[in-house]
């Protein structure tokens, strides 16, 4: 059971990886869907290069969770607080175009469980 759980966490994780290095490209790039995005949030300019940071630190940190389990876990939590907030930030905002953000909470919420279950 513990090999699955493994192979299932490399697999989501490595794939939130992935969404979450384009995005942060996209981010720095300030590509204009994503800054169209985040001012519909009402997220300031400003914030964009610490979110991309962000980003590509839950990437960095999925990933090396393959090898460090404590930091795999770190990063699922911290990258499924970081859509939280985006969540909680369109909402504030009365934007309700919410889904990818949400999507992304979820999976890296599981992508969390399956690194803490055995």
């Amino acid at each position: 059971m513990e090999i699955s759980m493994f192979i299932a966490y490399a697999v989501v994780g490595g794939l939130l990886a992935a969404v979450l290095t384009a995005s942060a490209t996209l981010t720095l790039q300030r590509n204009d869907q994503v800054v169209a995005g985040m001012q519909k949030a009402q997220v300031p300019d400003s914030w964009l290069p610490r979110l991309a940071t962000l980003k590509a630190a839950g990437a960095f940190g999925l990933v090396a969770g393959l090898w460090v389990t404590p930091l795999g876990v770190a990063a699922a939590l911290g990258v499924t607080l970081y859509f939280l907030g985006a969540v909680a930030a369109h909402l504030r905002a009365k934007n309700y175009e919410l889904a990818p953000a949400a999507v992304l909470a979820l999976v890296a919420a599981a992508a969390l469980a399956l690194r803490i279950l055995p």
